[in-house]
């Protein structure tokens, strides 16, 4: 008698085994001890996001926000990108949390149309990008010495989702 494997038998058989393997993968437990949930390099994204900042970022349906923060603590500059996503819509990280007395630099893409980067209501700093300009390479530089919350967006994207912020940290 052949031994013959069916395709039932051969999709139960992978499923299992992946089933295992992605399991596997994800009791690797831990944050790599540096307690923001990632390996301790630079943007790496903790789910420790300040109540403030997910609020702003949930309510206005930010978009490439998925509820966690990019940790650049010890940096001196953050680049982060406008225009980014699928249709360029949205700031890339979305949340980012900083020392102080770092610079972020805010870069376009090219990508989603005219861009600026102003700051919200609510937010620890005024600053504003000036008008909204298109070019790939643009840049905008605002350094952050007082610790606090910043929320920005960018006004004729504010509908679509085009939000971020930034915990400044000592």
């Amino acid at each position: 008698m052949t031994r013959r494997l069916s395709r039932r038998r051969y999709v139960v058989g992978t499923g299992a085994a992946l089933t295992t393997g992605l399991l596997a993968g994800c009791s690797g437990g831990g944050d790599g001890g540096d307690g923001n949930g990632g390996d301790g390099s630079a943007g790496e994204p903790a789910d420790d996001v300040p109540s403030e900042i997910d609020d702003y970022l949930t309510e206005n349906e930010a978009r490439l926000y998925e509820g966690t923060i990019a940790d650049y603590t010890g940096e001196d500059e953050v680049v982060v990108d406008v225009g980014a996503g699928e249709v360029g819509f949205a700031f890339d990280p979305a949340a980012i949390r900083i020392s102080s007395s770092t610079t972020v630099v805010w870069e376009w893409t090219g990508e989603g149309g005219a861009h600026n980067v102003a700051s919200a209501e609510g937010s620890e700093s005024d600053f504003e990008s000036g008008d909204a300009v298109a070019e790939e390479g643009t840049t905008f530089e605002q350094s952050f010495d007082d610790t606090g919350i910043q929320l920005y967006y960018c006004t004729p994207h504010q509908s679509n989702g085009m939000h971020g912020a930034i915990e400044v940290v000592e």
